[in-house]
């Protein structure tokens, strides 16, 4: 009886508490309601109203800007008379649209002419012209390219934008011609190969101090997806063991929340931006960066006064902010259905995070280290020869999203490794993680699925 009667008087208690958690919930539900329903305040739409801008400001600037560079590449290269051809005023031979497509060259296809369109989709155009190179460019279809016409409708001069390396095409057309993808590296271009149409070298041999022979025997050997944004730095054209000192190009995706860039992390993403701008592309900008003034590590940078450009009018400076925002807001794209075994990938995963370390670094879902992002050779386990090239001597960690767009030419920043399970192979042997052959295999797979 004495429990019966403890039971009724724990009721109210009971009661009590029951009102009380349901009035909470109700209170809980209302206050969500309200963040769903409150309307945006003036701040907040000017946020809003700044990102789109930015991004749509962004976006013109990495398709569209050669922040003058036309200067360089036409002026003082003559490079658009290579393109043309003798037929049409310029020099030799000219570029076809066919060689321009082998090179690695991409054509919008959303900037074409619907008449084109149709006469490319029934094969009534000739590839092996250069004047349907000209009028590609006058269509403003090549991707990363800016042709200058004069009035009479002659190619008088030509530039280069971002895009130009680090854009690519879904191919919806053809191979080389469809929908802009921009932040894909573009692992078809033969930078090297283009440059060395220019019928005019002498500018790059004298800021060298080499013979044009020698700057053309550097260029070509680049091959596909390689650029060497150090060269005009430091003047080193060949690795010690003879092989060219390019580098792959790399994405410009999935940026978001990576602090150093590059695959020596030169810097955040606006200096890259401000370096490639003015250093690589010879737009006309603001750069200064003092560690190039150093005449051991950068002789080149050094005698021409590379560490602080200003020039008038900057052309540059005042897009900076809104190129980076645009960067940051590409996503890596996600891999296409049935690329990977999701299975295998499922198990790859705990090893990535747990037996083989790999998380340790390469820290999701950001796939790098928040904060200072760099790490010696001998802690990777390679030679320190494109670390040596900058200035902290150290390799980047690199993002691993949407590695699936970039395996052309192999990874790391010299495509040392076909593919990622050498990649895995590599790092297995330097750390002596002791992976069997199938969490190797299943390692890789759930790298194909980031």
């Amino acid at each position: 009886m004495k429990h019966h009667w403890l039971r009724i008087a724990a009721l109210p208690a009971l009661l009590l508490s029951a009102i009380l958690i349901t009035w909470s919930v109700h209170q809980s539900n209302a206050a969500d309601a309200g963040k769903v329903e409150k309307a945006p305040t003036e701040i907040d739409r000017q946020i809003d109203t700044n990102a789109q801008r930015s991004i749509t400001a962004g976006r013109q600037s990495f398709r569209f800007d050669t922040f003058g560079d036309e200067a360089f590449w036409g002026d003082t290269l003559k490079l658009h008379q290579a393109i043309a051809g003798a037929q049409l005023g310029g020099v030799g031979p000219g570029l076809s649209p066919k060689a321009a497509l082998d090179a690695g060259l991409k054509v919008d296809v959303d900037a074409l002419p619907s008449s084109l369109v149709e006469s490319l989709k029934n094969g009534q155009v000739n590839l092996n012209d250069p004047a349907n190179t000209v009028a590609l460019l006058k269509s403003n279809a090549v991707v990363g390219v800016t042709g200058l016409f004069d009035a009479s409708g002659r190619l008088r001069s030509m530039g280069i934008q971002c895009a130009l390396c680090h854009s690519t095409v879904d191919n919806s057309l053809a191979p080389g011609i469809g929908r802009r993808l921009d932040g894909w590296a573009n692992r078809d271009l033969n930078v090297g190969a283009i440059i060395n149409l220019s019928p005019d070298l002498s500018a790059v041999a004298k800021v060298l101090n080499i013979s044009e022979e020698a700057v053309r025997a550097v260029l070509a050997a680049w091959g596909p997806g390689k650029f060497d944004a150090e060269l005009l730095l430091d003047g080193k054209g060949f690795r010690p063991d003879g092989k060219t000192a390019a580098t792959l190009l790399p994405p410009a995706f999935g940026l978001a929340g990576v602090n150093l860039h590059t695959w020596t992390g030169w810097g955040s993403v606006p200096h890259w931006n401000a370096f490639v701008a003015n250093l690589a592309m010879h737009g006309k900008g603001t750069f200064f960066d003092p560690r190039l003034n150093d005449p051991a590590q950068f002789p080149v940078a050094a005698r021409n006064g590379f560490g602080n450009v200003r020039s008038d009018p900057d052309l540059l400076t005042a897009k900076v902010a809104d190129l980076h925002f645009y960067q940051l807001a590409i996503p890596a794209p996600k891999p296409p259905a049935g690329s990977f075994n999701q299975n295998a990938a499922l198990r790859g995963k705990q090893l990535f995070d747990n037996k083989a370390k790999c998380a340790t670094c390469h820290v999701p879902p950001i796939f790098t280290e928040p904060g200072w992002n760099m790490h010696t050779a001998q802690e990777i386990g390679i030679d320190d020869f494109q670390a040596n090239r900058a200035p902290d001597k150290r390799y980047r960690t690199a993002p691993l999203k949407g590695l699936w767009t970039h395996t052309k030419g192999g990874f790391y920043h010299d495509g040392r490794f076909p593919t990622l399970l050498t990649v895995v192979n590599h790092y297995d042997a330097h750390f002596g993680l002791r992976l069997s052959e199938q969490e190797k295999n299943d390692l890789a797979e759930y790298l194909k699925s980031l």
